[in-house]
């Protein structure tokens, strides 16, 4: 009989990973058990990704948010600094800024709206609309914003983020003037000492704000790049990619991740002879159609990974043969064509009728935190099977 299956994602379960816990033997032995206990068995080219979570939490990599004021205070100097462009999250922003507010005098907190970078909306394109404001020109402070918008509250957590960052810093000693702006240039109004708290469009804001006179110019990237009295610390990423884990400590995005994954493959191949691809996978890249949250807030999906998983995907639009290279046939000369046609398929399908190229690591990424979710379903590992398979690929167990 024909194989029925294809792509296949399973959650593995796992102990409860703990700071200095073997993170390289918790993995394996977890996927080794979960193929003994569930009879799976495992072939060439199946996948084993470990949320980044579960890395940061055995490497010990967190920092509290008194490491964060050290840190911002010695390089804005401990004056007024301006913020600008955080992403709007109490999970992913607010002890990161606890420690930021912790570090200086006063903030001069810059939101971009209608929406933060990753989609979280303060308020609706119709509502700027109804209002006859302009998002790429309009400079609007607190005041306007609330007259024009009101108590603008989150779609699903049903948060007012203006008031809840607002007391955060406060709650810090720190005075806060808050303002909305899309121009990362209109900030140097306020002040020439600024923390940049974008993401993936960090580079950009940081050299047009630097072209345009500011005096110090850092972003998130650049606090806890390094330790600070012994904290945790990401040399590449720095705050980026960090979660809060307790109200006045975050864990930060894990570090030296590439020994992980090369170990955990040897380990996996000497104990099944097959080469199985590993991955150190963090948010997936998706859009929320409702919330319409884009949800990267990590700087990158995956920060490790084995050499198989580099590239994109080499595949034909099936719908796009059967509707129009074979539109006359049906049945097994229908299938039988098809599988002739991906068989024929050179090793890049450039120039043909194929996917949407995106990187391998990014796509399997975002199907594993998906698979995993983030709540409460205890499965940190994902064990992934028959991704790299297509309509001719044929294996019993």
């Amino acid at each position: 009989m024909s194989r029925l299956f294809g792509t296949v994602s399973r959650g593995v379960r796992a102990p409860i990973i703990k700071n200095g816990d073997d993170i390289v033997e918790v993995v394996t032995n977890s996927v080794l058990e979960a193929s003994k206990v569930e009879g799976v068995n495992f072939h060439d080219r199946d996948v084993v990704a470990m949320t980044e979570a579960i890395v940061a939490r055995a490497q010990g990599n967190y920092a509290s948010i008194d490491d964060i004021a050290t840190d911002v205070k010695n390089r804005l100097g401990g004056e007024t600094i301006g913020v600008i462009f955080p992403i709007i999250s109490r999970n992913r922003f607010s002890v990161c800024l606890k420690g930021i507010a912790k570090g200086a005098k006063k903030v001069v907190l810059m939101l971009s709206y209608p929406s933060d970078e990753v989609g979280n909306h303060l308020v609706s394109l119709d509502a700027l609309d109804e209002k006859n404001v302009n998002p790429y020109t309009d400079v609007l402070t607190e005041e306007k914003f609330r007259e024009l918008f009101g108590n603008a509250k989150h779609t699903f957590t049903g948060v007012d983020y203006v008031e809840y960052y607002r007391n955060l810093i406060t709650e810090q000693g720190a005075e806060c003037e808050i303002i909305f702006a899309n121009n990362a240039k209109q900030i140097l109004n306020y002040t020439k000492n600024v923390l940049c708290c974008d993401i993936h469009t960090r580079a950009r804001t940081k050299r047009i704000l630097k072209t345009a006179g500011a005096n110090v110019v850092v972003g998130l990237d650049d606090i806890l790049s390094a330790p600070v009295n012994g904290s945790g610390y990401n040399e590449n990423y720095g705050l980026l990619g960090s979660n809060k884990a307790t109200e006045d400590s975050v864990k930060l995005f894990p570090r030296n991740c590439q020994p992980i994954v090369d170990a955990i493959q040897a380990k996996l191949f000497e104990a099944t002879g097959k080469k199985i691809e590993v991955m150190v996978y963090g948010d997936g890249a998706f859009k929320d159609p409702v919330g319409k949250i884009w949800e990267l807030a990590d700087p990158v999906v995956s920060p490790a990974y084995t050499d198989g998983l580099v590239g994109t995907p080499n595949e034909l639009k099936l719908k796009y043969l059967a509707d129009n290279d074979f539109a006359n046939l049906s049945g097994e000369e229908l299938k039988n064509a098809i599988k002739n046609k991906i068989s024929e398929k050179d090793s890049t399908v450039v120039g043909q009728m194929g996917t949407t190229p995106r990187r391998l690591t990014d796509l399997i990424g975002s199907l594993c935190d998906l698979t995993s979710g983030s709540g409460d379903k205890g499965t940190p590992i994902i064990w992934i099977q028959g991704y790299f398979d297509n309509y001719t690929t044929e294996y019993k167990d």
